[in-house]
């Protein structure tokens, strides 16, 4: 039995995708503490802009941003294929593992550092406290971290019910529009849910800062939506090659019946 299971194909790419979808949030996570300059990263000069009120900004972002999107990718193809219940289940799997992951980070952090060697090791690379480096990066703020898993949690409840809700009106046609559709709209709800707890509970920003951040790394995120349509496509055809037409026929019916039911 076992050996029917590993060998199952479904079941292989399950696996695959779950273990690329757990990755890929831990990472985003663990690089979310960086701040970089999207305008610099394309070798523009950042110019300061207003957006309600809000002045002095400029398109900077957390370096997770450049996985989230990737993300919401992978949640439009595990739904299409496995349904909202497998959706649902590997999300838990990710929170439970970044939680995880964030409480180990914490208990390295409270270890005693070796002061005799370790932590001056990279004054000639301008890091002359390595204890210093590695709790600010490791040990980001309390809020953000529970921000960012509850807009993680409730943004892929709301993708799974617009993708279904798109995909019971338009069939197996309209790929795009499921997807990208669904994407746009969690997207939206993951950046403002993240910013409302992390900053405006935690750090007492005003909701004029929260909107105007908000709405400035939403703009990202939504082109990186329609960017990366072409992608879901590519993978849904590498897919059916890998599974078969048939296969792929009935695992899409049964998602979607049992999205139903």
């Amino acid at each position: 039995m076992i050996h029917k299971i590993l060998n199952d194909k479904p079941t292989k790419l399950f696996i695959f995708l779950t273990s690329f979808f757990v990755a890929n949030a831990l990472i985003a996570e663990c690089i979310g503490s960086k701040l970089f300059s999207l305008e610099r990263t394309f070798g523009f000069t950042p110019h300061p802009f207003s957006l309600l009120g809000e002045k002095g900004l400029t398109f900077t972002l957390t370096c997770g941003v450049l996985l989230w999107p990737i993300e919401f990718v992978m949640t439009d193809i595990v739904n299409e294929y496995y349904g909202p219940k497998a959706i649902k289940r590997i999300s838990y799997i990710a929170i439970g593992l970044i939680s995880y992951a964030f409480l180990m980070f914490y208990f390295a952090i409270s270890l005693p550092a070796d002061m005799t060697f370790w932590n001056g090791s990279q004054k000639d690379q301008g890091v002359p406290d390595m204890q210093a480096a590695f709790s600010n990066i490791f040990g980001q703020g309390m809020w953000i971290i529970v921000g960012s898993l509850i807009a993680f949690l409730v943004s892929q409840i709301v993708d799974v019910w617009i993708f279904h809700k798109i995909k019971k009106r338009t069939g197996e046609k309209k790929v795009w529009l499921r997807a990208t559709g669904s994407t746009l709209v969690s997207q939206l709800v993951d950046s403002f849910i993240v910013l409302f707890i992390a900053f405006k509970i935690g750090k007492g920003w005003s909701y004029q800062r929260v909107l105007a951040i908000g709405l400035v790394n939403y703009a990202y995120k939504s082109t990186m939506a329609l960017v990366l349509t072409p992608l879901i496509y590519f993978i849904e055809h590498r897919i059916e090659k890998y599974l078969g037409h048939e296969t792929t026929k009935e695992m899409k019916h049964a998602a979607m019946y049992k999205a139903n039911d």
